[in-house]
């Protein structure tokens, strides 16, 4: 197994990117679902602009990485581990609704999917 430092392909990367650039975008006015979601796991209100810097970050780790090798990989890798953090605060708040199946283990799913299917090679 070998892992790559640019990604290959990168159509997956530029559609994380883009999600990931939504995501945090939305969370300079939080619509509803977000505000239910973040309200959920009990996150204080002072904290969430944390969250939007680390989104904001992984939006410009994803484009550097497509210049500068192995810096999408290690992004893309902390978008799973952010996610399996939010998987773990669902969880621990027992807040296992629509929002954490599918918004928070489809991410799960899509970031994990993006990390092997672009920088991991057999």
């Amino acid at each position: 197994m070998s892992l790559l430092e640019l990604p290959s392909p990168v159509w997956p990367v530029v559609v994380l990117l883009a999600i990931q650039a939504g995501d945090a975008a939305m969370m300079l006015r939080p619509p509803k679902f977000i505000v239910d979601c973040l309200e959920g796991v009990l996150l204080p209100r002072e904290w969430w602009w944390v969250l939007t810097t680390a989104k904001t970050a992984s939006v410009v780790g994803l484009v550097v990485g497509f210049r500068v090798p192995g810096v999408a990989m290690t992004t893309t890798a902390a978008i799973v581990v952010y996610f399996l953090a939010a998987a773990a605060a669902h969880i621990r708040a027992r807040a296992l609704n629509t929002t954490f199946w599918v918004n928070c283990l489809g991410m799960l799913v899509v970031s994990s999917a993006v990390l092997v299917g672009c920088f991991v090679r057999v």
